[in-house]
């Protein structure tokens, strides 16, 4: 949904002045130094592109924070919203309400095996939280085993679960989490050289990691069924049917972190299908109603939620299930289907991404390897193809970070909002993007990656 010229409008440079001195005033800002960053004012947006007050027009290649998957402001979505705020508002969660209800039984319909039962959260974090809460009632044990290169959201626990830098801050250090290192051939810890012997390594791994920890101690395994954040790397064939093996064998629950992979993202509803794997849990958010007001959940299968048919569940919120959100999903979920949005990330990436950025690679020495699948996508940026040494140093800062801020300040340039994180370029489109805005894109990327091979060897 290419924005209309008529919707675009006019600079308004005083306007987009004023705004951002009311941020700087009063906004505290997430994961930022408050005196160090220069929030660009946005004036405006429309299917996959965004705009400022001084007239510059942007293709969103960051989804918001991957989620707007049906792209902005979509006129069913919002309409959705308008009709359901003149209804009803809001509600109490304890009650049985008519779009809550909807909501749950459309995401039902799309979850993979037995996940019939939909708690709702007003996000990721806390549909992560709410999952671990539920594995460690149901099996009486403390420990959560997640994966180093993953990010799960910045609640108690998510942090916790975290493996990235983010949670260093944070870290207590005694919240029942063990971290592991998951399969990435590219970067392997396991010295592997081919897929089947990372997975089978990685596998061994994990196997011997909760032989030490004990068994009988852990009570969920949480993996990101393809890492988002951490650099989108799609697990070796049988990896994941192997650590739902290994849960089965020890009576450890699996979580399955769909929060960024789901709702289409990889060209499914979500990625587990892609695997053939059922999870015990499966936690979602973001593009469940594309982001247009705060949802998210976690899917319980038949198990668990017996666990608690006689126990109460100690765990709510007081927007669970928010009609305003619900509605929004209830709408998303219907032109996702309606539209074949799902289909279509599949066929894009497969047809125009997948191709294009792999193309960019052969022609660009900064770039080390490309990964992904639909509209997912990882560039990792390298000084070097032959040594694989990353273009700047894990969670680099300042100085030591210009090449990738280069790379990032001339995608700009050329229009393109890029998604950079680390020493990495990630391709994360709305699911629907045309054809068209798919390779203005990458001919945006082509020109900025030129400044990124200046810092090569």
């Amino acid at each position: 949904m290419t924005p209309q010229a008529d919707r675009v409008p006019s600079p308004d440079p005083r306007a987009g002045a004023a705004v951002k001195a009311a941020d700087r005033a009063h906004v505290f800002h997430s994961w930022s130094a408050q005196g160090l960053i220069d929030p660009l004012a946005v004036a405006g947006a429309e299917g996959a592109y965004f705009w400022d007050y001084d007239g510059n027009r942007y293709l969103d290649f960051t989804s918001g924070l991957v989620y707007t998957n049906i792209g902005y402001q979509h006129p069913k979505v919002v309409a959705a919203i308008q009709e359901q705020a003149g209804r009803l508002a809001t509600f109490a969660p304890a009650f049985a309400v008519d779009v809550r209800s909807e909501a749950a039984r459309l995401i039902a319909e799309r979850t993979p095996g037995d996940l019939d039962k939909i708690f709702f959260t007003n996000g990721g974090a806390e549909a992560v939280e709410n999952a671990a809460r539920m594995a460690r009632l149901h099996t009486g044990r403390p420990k959560i085993l997640s994966a180093y290169r993953s990010y799960h959201g910045a609640t108690s626990t998510a942090i916790n679960l975290t493996g990235d830098p983010r949670r260093w801050a944070s870290d207590t250090a005694s919240a029942g989490v063990v971290h592991f290192w998951a399969p990435f051939l590219y970067r392997s810890p396991f010295y592997a050289g081919t897929e089947a012997q990372e997975c089978e390594r990685a596998l061994q791994h994990l196997e011997d990691t909760i032989a030490f920890e004990g068994p009988q101690t852990i009570a969920a395994i949480i993996l990101e069924t393809v890492p988002g954040t951490a650099g989108i790397m799609t697990p070796p064939p049988g990896y994941l049917t192997g650590v739902r093996e290994i849960c089965d064998r020890y009576g450890i629950v699996l979580v399955l972190d769909e929060v960024m992979a789901g709702f289409g993202r990889t060209g499914a509803w979500f990625a587990a299908e892609h695997f053939g794997v059922v999870p015990d849990l499966l936690t979602f958010a973001k593009g469940v109603n594309s982001g247009y007001v705060p949802l998210g959940g976690v899917a319980i299968s038949a198990e668990i939620a017996a666990t608690f048919d006689k126990r109460p569940y100690p765990g709510g919120l007081t927007y669970s299930g928010h009609p305003l959100a619900c509605a929004a999903a209830v709408a998303t979920i219907q032109v996702m289907a309606e539209e074949k949005v799902v289909e279509h990330a599949a066929h894009i990436g497969e047809t125009v991404l997948g191709p294009g950025l792999r193309e960019l690679a052969e022609r660009h020495p900064c770039v080390g390897e490309v990964r992904g699948l639909g509209v997912f996508w990882a560039l990792d940026l390298v000084r070097s193809k032959e040594t694989r040494e990353p273009l700047v140093p894990y969670n680099a800062t300042g100085e030591a970070n210009a090449p990738m801020a280069a790379f990032a300040a001339a995608a700009r340039k050329n229009g393109l909002w890029p998604f950079v994180n680390m020493n990495r370029t990630h391709a994360v489109p709305a699911c629907n993007i045309t054809e068209a805005e798919a390779k203005e894109g990458l001919a945006a990327l082509d020109a900025a990656l030129a400044v990124a091979d200046e810092h090569t060897v």
